[in-house]
Order: structure tokens, then sequence, then C-alpha cells
């Protein structure tokens, strides 16, 4: 269910950031049912209306940067 919630976004991100850039959605059954500047107000407002395990909270912004991360370190196996 988080899976398709979350390709939701991928299929609609362009759209979605020119009208919520920067901000941080509560997405729901496939839209968007909450805005909040801060990531922490919304998964607050979120886990209080729906109950954690159903919903997601995306960064809205645009490109890759906002739903993946790279990790570096310095440790080499041998």
């Amino acid at each position: 269910m988080l899976k398709d919630q979350f390709n939701w976004y991928l299929e609609n991100q362009s759209e979605l950031v020119k009208k919520y850039n920067g901000k941080f959605l509560v997405i729901k059954d496939k839209s968007v049912v909450g805005v909040y500047d801060r990531q922490d107000n919304a998964l607050m407002e979120a886990e209080k209306k729906f109950g954690l395990g159903n919903f997601i909270i995306q960064e809205c912004s645009p490109g890759e940067g906002s739903y993946s991360q790279t990790f570096h370190s310095r440790v080499a196996f041998a």
C-alpha cells in the first residue's frame, strides 16, 4: 500500500512540485491529504488522523534529491 502511495507521488511529481515545492506532503489513498512546512508537524498530525502505516510523508521537490540518499564511507571491505 505505501509503495503505491510513493509511486503515485513519482507519477505526479512535476505537477505537485508546481503547487507544493519545498513542503512536506502527507499522501494517503493516492492523494495529498496534508501540506506542512515541517516534517515533524506532518508526522504528528497525520498519525493522529490516520494512524501509523496508513500514509507516507514526502518532501516535495524536483528531481530525485527528495527521495534518494547517498552515503559515503571510508571503510573498505576486503
